[in-house]
């Protein structure tokens, strides 16, 4: 379960609902969804394992997420040099956790697969948020969820805030194991209409059976660009145009 914050409000909200907090923020997601699926990034992380305070071994790499020619979404390598990382490695879920997971999205066609709890308002940075404990109903085959805490901006209804982990550890009948930690991810206003993910950290460790691993990860997304004149964004049934924001009108100047 997520931390719980200082400032932490837990009175009802005021002239809304939970439900319609929730039916507002999901509907906003989808959009979101949708959005990020028309943009291109620069994602740059990098991956510690510490002994002590004393750094043991590192993963780095730097990527742009791009288009080739036919509009399909292909990586281009900036900078990858060869891993030091000796008592764990980066597993194929672990790239998906970065790229997919971490930058959480909760839409209205997810939120049956989730028991979604309010619990109060927070102030995140100079935003105010509704808060909320997000838990997956039941775990299926082969599916990851996430379970922790989000922060929903009360004036734009998007999340800016993710909390938590990416569920469920993988245990392999080899003995194989794979755990994922607990992370942090921020979001920022891209083009004055959508929060994208901009920053995610990781202190956490990483409980294997014959040694604990305690883990540093720094993963940021950058230098959003819009792909392409013919990418359609659809809000309520509308197209979403570049410069404008999800009314029609040109961008304000982006929440810190």
């Amino acid at each position: 379960m997520a931390q719980r914050g200082d400032e932490l409000d837990s009175t009802p909200p005021q002239g809304i609902t939970p439900a319609e907090i929730i039916q507002r923020f999901a509907a906003k997601e989808k959009v979101f969804k949708q959005a990020r699926e028309h943009y291109t990034w620069q994602q740059d992380v990098k991956v510690q394992t510490l002994e002590g305070d004393t750094v043991d071994g590192e993963y780095r790499s730097v990527v742009n997420i791009m288009f080739d020619e036919k509009g399909r979404r292909t990586e281009q390598v900036v900078f990858a040099p060869q891993s030091s990382l000796s008592r764990m490695f980066m597993t194929r879920e672990d790239f998906d956790d970065i790229e997919k997971r971490m930058p959480f999205v909760l839409t209205s066609d997810e939120i049956p697969e989730y028991d979604i709890k309010y619990v109060g308002k927070e102030a995140v940075d100079e935003l105010t948020t509704y808060v909320f404990d997000v838990s997956p109903k039941t775990i299926e085959k082969n599916k990851r969820y996430f379970d922790g805490r989000i922060w929903v901006d009360d004036r734009d209804f998007q999340i800016v805030k993710t909390y938590g982990k990416n569920v469920p550890d993988i245990s392999k009948s080899k003995g194989d194991e794979n755990l994922f930690p607990r992370f942090t991810t921020y979001r920022e206003q891209i083009d004055g209409k959508f929060w994208f993910p901009t920053y995610t950290k990781v202190d956490d460790t990483l409980h294997f059976r014959d040694q604990d691993i305690h883990t540093r990860q720094i993963v940021k997304y950058t230098n959003y660009k819009q792909f392409g004149a013919q990418s359609k964004i659809l809000y309520e049934g509308k197209e979403v145009q570049k410069g404008t924001d999800t009314n029609g009108n040109p961008p304000q100047n982006p929440k810190q």
